[in-house]
């Protein structure tokens, strides 16, 4: 008899959490919606004037028709789609091809008191970050040395020359003037704690 009542109960919970799965819950109602006329007043009626507060956009049929999918696969009810999950050699490529993660950038003064950024890390990497930072922050960029790791940068009314060195792993990201001398040190220091404030790693 104890085994018949955990049998049925154990039947119960499952069909319980079948049915959870495929139970219609109306979330994806909207899609059936149906456009409505706007509200009419009798002609008699002396009402406010209105307009709607939220009018609906129009969404071109193509978007409608190229829009993901967002539903469980019964089709019953809204679900987000899971995240892809990541290769399990990712780590055993990245150490076979030799790649160095990317530390945070660090603030720093070198013997002459010029500040300077600090990284360590790939310096194509690096280098796709700050001009990834330049752009975040707005700053004109006149011109890029792909090659030499420099840009032309505009800063208020002025150009300066971002240029990245490095030896080693170590590398050190600094502000010129356009005549290859180091720019003044207040300015240096704002524009180089900006770009570390919103650095994105």
């Amino acid at each position: 008899m104890m085994q018949l009542r955990l049998g049925l109960t154990f039947a119960i919970a499952a069909m319980g959490l079948v049915g959870c799965s495929s139970f219609n819950n109306h979330s994806l109602d909207y899609k059936n919606t149906t456009t409505l006329a706007p509200l009419q007043f009798p002609t008699d009626a002396t009402v406010r004037p209105f307009t709607p507060l939220y009018p609906a956009p129009t969404v071109d049929q193509l978007a409608i028709e190229n829009a993901p999918k967002l539903e469980n696969k019964q089709g019953t009810r809204f679900a987000l789609p899971r995240p892809e999950s990541l290769k399990a050699n990712t780590a055993a490529e990245s150490s076979a091809e030799g790649t160095t993660a990317m530390g945070r950038p660090q603030l720093v003064v070198d013997g002459n008191k010029n500040p300077l950024l600090q990284i360590s890390g790939p310096t194509a990497d690096i280098w796709q970050y700050t001009v990834a930072t330049l752009s975040s922050l707005n700053y004109k960029v006149l011109g890029e040395n792909k090659a030499g790791y420099e840009a032309t940068i505009k800063v208020g009314e002025q150009s300066y020359v971002l240029k990245l060195t490095g030896v080693g792993n170590t590398h050190n990201l600094a502000l010129f003037n356009p005549d290859n001398s180091f720019a003044d040190p207040a300015k240096a220091t704002e524009v180089l704690n900006q770009i570390y404030q919103n650095w994105p790693a």
